[in-house]
């Protein structure tokens, strides 16, 4: 089973509780005494004039807020360059869920016979095994500290699953779980888990 089958999405309202679910894994060397230090989201060539990523890092701005970090009035004038990268794959996986035993040819329930219902056993298991389409909703960012050169300070990046491509509205958690008790450990996995608004 793969890492991410115990992970559950529930903002597809169906079958999973009400509960957002993602695994963070971060590497960090922060530096001390940061607290008020300015930040600049650097957009690569493919992400600027892209409505998505624009709207994906004002996710990760409203995000970065918590960590006392406060966004600059230009790229120039920011210690802090954070870089964004975010996608939507998907994969098959084999899971377990349970059968409708009116649906399955073995089951013990009623059975309309031609004269009269009556009582019928049949030996078909309660679960079965499906292969069943499942989307990685990954989002990462990267730190560099322009007064160390450039020097990569934080990384971290947060994955969930969902049945249905949902990478719009995971982004706000998935934002909220990269600096969920910022900076961490470094080398730290942690599951975060929120309640779904």
């Amino acid at each position: 089973m793969r890492l991410f089958s115990g992970l559950c999405l529930a903002l597809m309202l169906g079958g999973c509780a009400s509960v957002f679910s993602a695994q963070v894994t971060r590497y960090q060397q922060w530096p001390e005494n940061t607290l008020g230090a300015t930040y600049w989201i650097e957009a690569d060539e493919s992400q600027r004039n892209n409505l998505q990523f624009q709207n994906y890092a004002d996710t990760v701005r409203a995000a970065l807020g918590p960590t006392g970090l406060v966004e600059a009035s230009s790229a120039g004038a920011a210690r802090f360059a954070v870089h964004i990268e975010y996608a939507s794959s998907r994969e098959r996986e084999w899971r377990q869920e349970f059968v409708d035993p009116y649906m399955y040819p073995g089951f013990y329930g009623p059975y309309v016979g031609f004269h009269h219902p009556h009582w019928a056993w049949g030996m078909g298991p309660a679960i079965q095994t499906v292969a069943v389409d499942v989307y990685r909703l990954t989002l990462s960012v990267r730190i560099d500290d322009r007064t160390h050169q450039g020097r990569e300070v934080y990384r971290a990046t947060a994955v969930a699953s969902s049945r249905e491509d949902q990478l719009g509205a995971a982004m706000p958690y998935l934002a909220r779980a990269l600096f969920d008790r910022f900076p961490g450990r470094n080398g730290q996995v942690v599951e975060v888990r929120y309640p779904v608004k």
